[in-house]
């Protein structure tokens, strides 16, 4: 049934029929030159947007940059951080490799590393699609990726999640193409591993699965690379902080304090949730859709991506068991599966030959469209975005300004810096140059008056340095704040005997000397 339905598969490189409005040139090119055509303007127009909108990364990824500069000076990296992130071996290789620029060089440089890594995603994507489907499909799937703008948002602000889920698609893209591929794919798993824990999991499925008819050469070396990134992460764990599940425990620690654990029995609950906040409510039942065709008419080109979909979330639930944080960026890879088979209920009907199925299937396409367009319309709000990017780029130009102010560089010397949050200390102890200990997290002084009845403020850093307050949207970003008493500490002016210096756009600077 399916042989007589199916137009069959044409080579991902023959040359499709081309538009008769585009020159003679054009309409001669194959697939190939396409998809690299593509791909140079898709990568041009991020460069632009990059220049044209300068973002910052997240506190996460400025920590790396922290640990970097850390480990250049001869310093073993501080990992041990109040609500800090967990350390991610690659993440903090790259942080290295970029500590030998400014601090301002370097944040924009991260964005960069995990701008290229979107475009790797989009690369990824079609190339998975096209290989398992049709070039068709691929183009579909590319389009519903930059049309997730929870995607870019994670680019624009440097998360290291980017080059994660970029590595897992490559993977995916080289074994759907030629199976038990082998090394190039444990390779990809490597990175993947060396970014998030997640990756371990899926990497030893792999190896479950090439090594049956493999040597017991290649089995052992398989094995090897599958090992390294575990082995190396307790190794450095154990290295920095003597204690060999470190970022394990840190972790779990951290997610209970930011209120991000959830029961397992809320757990389906919840990824449906995630799910539809990534890829919205069209696209998802586009992908059960297109899950359900696939099924009926390629079953043997879906199992690929069926296996990431279900990989991926398997690894979410046993983080949440795990009693890790659970939130929508840990789906991130099952969200790209998902895109693939609603790209596939979309352009699938190409594939058929010409009659009553085919007509029913483009008019479904045609009516999910609709849907996603109506859905788009009516939630997406593009002055919140340009408001939050706006912020990211004039809030970290108002942060630069009041640290270079002259009056607050002089007062920088008569001691530490205390911030508002823990997501702003990063920034500041890489503007600043200065490690741990010279830059306050007012919001961990509140913690530890409220669990061991001492305030760290009211020692030596109470008496005398530089107090940061957040203003405006950075209020919300930043800053909890309260004034219902003195060691909250996040309204400006509240520490006695400290003396207004100066004010940007969003922040606010006193000091005591």
């Amino acid at each position: 049934m399916q042989t007589q339905t199916i137009t069959g598969d044409r080579a991902p490189n023959a040359t499709p029929p081309g538009p008769r409005m585009l020159p003679a040139r054009l309409r001669g090119l194959s697939t190939a030159a396409w998809e690299r055509i593509s791909f140079a303007v898709l990568s041009l127009v991020a460069l632009i947007a990059f220049l044209a909108v300068p973002t910052y990364p997240i506190y996460d990824s400025e920590y790396y940059l922290v640990w970097g500069r850390q480990i250049l000076q001869g310093h073993l990296p501080t990992f041990a951080v109040f609500d800090g992130p967990t350390e991610h071996p690659l993440a903090v290789a790259f942080g290295t490799a970029l500590g030998v620029f400014d601090a301002n060089t370097a944040l924009r440089l991260v964005v960069l590393g995990a701008v290229i890594s979107f475009l790797l995603v989009a690369a990824g994507t079609y190339r998975l699609a096209r290989t398992a489907f049709t070039p068709a499909v691929g183009v579909v799937a590319v389009l519903l990726l930059l049309t997730r703008f929870n995607f870019e948002y994670l680019a624009a602000r440097g998360y290291v999640d980017v080059t994660y889920v970029a590595a897992i698609v490559w993977a995916a893209a080289l074994e759907v193409e030629r199976p038990r591929r082998g090394t190039p794919v444990f390779a990809l798993l490597l990175i993947a591993e060396l970014i998030r824990p997640d990756a371990w999991l899926l990497a030893g499925l792999y190896w479950l699965w090439c090594a049956p008819p493999a040597s017991w050469h290649q089995r052992i070396s398989w094995a090897a690379i599958t090992v390294c990134a575990p082995i190396a992460w307790v190794a450095i764990d154990w290295a920095v902080t003597g204690q060999p599940l470190f970022s394990l425990h840190s972790t779990q620690d951290t997610a209970v304090a930011l209120g991000r654990t959830v029961p397992l029995a809320q757990v389906p609950a919840e990824t449906g949730h995630y799910l539809v906040t990534l890829v919205k409510s069209p696209v998802l039942v586009g992908a059960v859709g297109g899950i359900v065709l696939s099924i009926w008419f390629v079953p043997r080109r879906m199992v690929m991506p069926v296996v990431i979909l279900i990989a991926g979330i398997g690894t979410f639930v046993v983080i949440a068991a795990a009693g890790l944080s659970v939130i929508d960026r840990y789906l991130l890879m099952p969200s790209v599966m998902l895109l693939v088979f609603c790209a596939f209920g979309l352009a699938g009907w190409t594939m058929l030959e010409r009659g009553r199925l085919r007509r029913l299937w483009a008019l479904a396409a045609a009516a999910l469209v609709a849907f996603g367009v109506y859905d788009a319309a009516t939630t997406l709000s593009v002055a919140k975005i340009e408001t939050d990017l706006g912020f990211r780029n004039q809030g970290q130009t108002s942060l630069v300004a009041i640290l270079d102010n002259p009056k607050v560089k002089a007062a920088l010397r008569c001691g530490p810096v205390s911030v508002p949050d823990h997501k702003l200390r990063p920034d500041v102890m890489l503007l600043t140059d200065r490690g741990p200990s010279g830059v306050i997290d007012r919001n961990q002084a509140r913690y530890e008056a409220a669990t061991h009845g001492d305030y760290a403020l009211t020692r030596e850093e109470r008496r005398s340095g530089v107090a940061i307050y957040p203003l405006g949207l950075a209020v919300i970003t930043y800053g909890i704040v309260s004034s219902t008493d003195d060691a909250l500490d996040q309204v400006p002016g509240q520490l006695p005997g400290f003396h207004y210096l100066a004010t940007t756009q969003y922040y606010a600077a006193y000091a005591r000397c």
